[in-house]
């Protein structure tokens, strides 16, 4: 299980099965909610996650594909749904509050 410390967290990255619907919606929602943070927030087609990712947030769907394109130290944390999903509200209060963020 691959987990990461919060304060370890400096580039979220949003996976889409393209990189230009989906996750530029959820990518602008995860942005505000962290602005103060110092947390870069990024998306991109699912087989292009760049390798400085520290967690990659994708749908359950594409995890497979993440898991392969992702770099081997980068945090995968799937969801179901692309607004108000628990493991997206999760991971953003972690983020802000301090914890580990594990897969």
């Amino acid at each position: 299980m691959t987990s990461i410390d919060s304060k370890d967290i400096h580039k979220i990255v949003i996976a889409c099965d393209a990189g230009m619907g989906s996750s530029v919606m959820l990518a602008t929602t995860v942005r505000k909610q962290l602005k103060d943070t110092g947390v870069t927030v990024e998306h991109t087609p699912v087989n292009s996650i760049p390798a400085d990712a520290d967690v990659v947030l994708c749908h359950a769907g594409l995890a497979a594909r993440a898991r392969a394109a992702a770099a081997p130290g980068a945090v995968l944390v799937p969801f179901q749904i692309f607004l108000g999903d628990p493991a997206v509200t999760r991971l953003i209060a972690t983020i802000k509050k301090g914890g580990t963020v594990g897969a």
